[in-house]
């Protein structure tokens, strides 16, 4: 059997669309698209806040539960959200007067499979090593 004629398996539709940075050449969309995204997370309070919300048991946090940990104003995290949720990052949810923000893991598994390194074929297990 020919390589030409090699079926490669595991691989979906929406494995194809997002190529690796190292696999192909980003168009000027997707470019343009990732590099929202990047420089939404460019700032260590985002980044913070994304890890944050990220990591909160149940999947969601109340902005009220963000704000304390932060030397910063209340706009100015409600700020650094909205360029996150603008990223498509997270989402929101207005539940009375507080707002729960949740992780979009889309978004971020999209960002690592286009970061992800492709990888020698795995070698067979009992090698010996």
């Amino acid at each position: 059997m020919s390589k030409q004629e090699l079926v490669v398996l595991g691989q979906d539709e929406a494995d194809a669309c997002c190529p690796t940075l190292l696999t192909a050449p980003l168009d000027e969309d997707q470019a343009a698209d990732l590099a929202k995204v990047f420089k939404a997370l460019g700032d260590p309070v985002r980044l913070r806040l994304l890890s944050m919300i990220a990591t909160r048991d149940g999947g969601e946090i109340c902005v009220c539960d963000l704000t304390p940990a932060f030397d910063l104003s209340q706009p100015t995290i409600s700020h650094h959200l909205k360029l996150l949720k603008q990223a498509g990052l997270i989402d929101s949810e207005r539940r009375g007067t507080w707002v729960y923000y949740r992780l979009l893991p889309a978004a971020t598994d999209r960002l690592a499979a286009v970061l992800t390194r492709p990888g020698p074929p795995a070698e067979p297990a009992g090698n010996g090593v």
